[in-house]
C-alpha cells in the first residue's frame, strides 16, 4: 500500500511538471532546426497540452520553432490503451496535413509516446517519414506490472487515480476525458500489454535482446526512420523534489538500469542512438521546469541536435 501511496504522488508530481502550451506551429527566423517534415511531439501517461502554461517538453517547443523548426503538439488521453491514444494522433496528424498541406511528419513520443507513434507508423505509414522514441515504454514498465498487481479494480486508489487523471485530461481540454481510466493505462503499460501491442506492430524492434533495431524500415512499403534514446539517471540534482520520488520507483527495477520509470532495455526500438544519458524519466522532458542535473546534458540542445539528425536524413 506504501507504493500505491507513493506512485499516486508520482502521477501528481508528473502532471504538474507536464503539459504542452501550443498546438499550432509558428515560424521563426533561424533555420538549424527546420526539418523537411515538421516535427511532432507525443506526452506520455499523465501527460497533457496546456495546464497553468507549464509545457510538457519544457521549454523544448517553443526553443525549435525558434531554431527554424514547424513543430505540432498532439493531444492524447494522458491515461488509456495505446491504441486509442495512438488513434487520436492519426486523426490529429490528418488534420494538420489538411490545414497547412503536411505530407509527413517526424514523430517523436516520450514514454507513452512511443508506442502511440509507432502505432500512427503503423497505421498510416504514407503520412510518416520517421519514428524517434525518448525513453519510450515499448517492453513495459515494471512500475506499471508492479502497481497493477497490488490494484483492486474499482477499489479506492483505482477511482481515486482515475478521478484525478480524469481531471488532468479536463483542464487540458482532451476531448475523450470521460474514457480517462487507470487500469486501461497500466494494462497497456504493462510487460503483458507491450507484447501483445509488439506482435501487431514489430517494425523497428531490436533484431537481438536489448539489442538495437534497424535505422531503415518500411511499413506497407512506406520506407521511415527509426531512432531510440533513454537516460539511466535517477538521483540527478538534490534541487528536483520528483528525483525523491523517481528514486523510490526505481526500486522497483532492482540492480536493472533505468530512469526511474523505465527500465534500459525496455526503450529499445529503432537504431538505438544512446540509452544512457545521465537523465531521469522527467529529465528526459527537460522537467521539472528545467531542473535538471547540472552535469546532464542539456535536454534542449538534444532535441534541437536530433532535429538536425532528421534534417540531414532527409535531405
Amino acid at each position: 500500500m506504501r507504493k500505491l501511496f507513493s506512485f499516486r504522488h508520482l502521477g501528481l508530481a508528473a502532471a504538474v511538471a507536464a503539459s504542452c502550451l501550443a498546438l499550432s506551429p509558428a515560424a521563426h527566423a533561424g533555420t538549424g532546426s527546420k526539418t523537411k517534415y515538421p516535427l511532432v511531439l507525443v506526452h506520455g501517461f499523465i501527460g497533457f497540452d496546456n495546464i497553468l502554461g507549464i509545457q510538457y517538453f519544457y521549454d523544448i517547443p517553443n526553443s525549435l520553432r525558434d531554431d527554424g523548426a514547424t513543430v505540432y503538439i498532439a493531444s492524447v488521453n494522458p491515461s488509456q490503451t495505446t491504441e486509442f491514444r495512438g488513434e487520436e494522433l492519426v486523426q490529429q496528424m490528418k488534420q494538420w496535413a489538411a490545414k497547412d498541406g503536411v505530407k509527413k511528419f517526424n514523430l517523436i513520443g516520450h514514454s507513452h509516446g512511443g508506442p502511440t507513434v509507432r502505432y500512427a507508423a503503423g497505421t498510416v505509414p504514407a503520412m510518416v517519414a520517421s519514428v524517434s522514441t525518448i525513453a519510450g515504454t515499448h517492453f513495459g514498465s515494471k512500475v506499471a506490472d508492479t502497481i497493477l498487481a497490488g490494484t483492486t479494480p474499482g477499489g479506492g486508489f483505482d477511482q481515486a487515480a482515475t478521478a484525478g487523471l480524469k481531471l488532468i485530461a479536463w483542464l487540458s481540454g482532451n476531448k475523450t476525458t470521460s474514457q480517462t481510466d487507470l487500469l486501461t493505462a497500466l494494462n497497456a503499460l504493462s510487460a503483458p500489454g507491450a507484447a501483445a501491442f509488439n506482435a501487431k506492430f514489430p517494425v523497428g524492434a531490436p533484431t537481438t535482446p536489448c539489442g538495437s533495431g534497424p535505422e531503415v524500415a518500411s511499413v506497407a512499403g512506406n520506407s521511415m526512420r527509426w531512432y531510440s534514446f533513454s537516460g539511466t539517471s535517477v538521483k540527478t540534482n538534490s534541487s528536483d523534489i520528483s528525483d525523491a520520488i523517481l528514486a523510490y520507483t526505481a526500486d522497483y527495477f532492482g540492480t536493472e538500469p533505468n530512469d526511474g520509470l523505465v527500465g534500459k532495455c525496455s526503450t529499445h526500438w529503432g537504431k538505438v542512438i544512446k540509452d544512457n544519458y545521465t537523465w531521469n524519466h522527467l529529465d528526459e522532458i527537460n522537467q521539472v521546469l528545467g531542473t535538471v542535473g547540472k552535469t546532464s546534458p542539456d535536454p534542449v540542445a538534444f532535441y534541437k541536435q536530433h532535429a538536425n539528425r532528421l534534417k540531414w536524413a532527409f535531405l
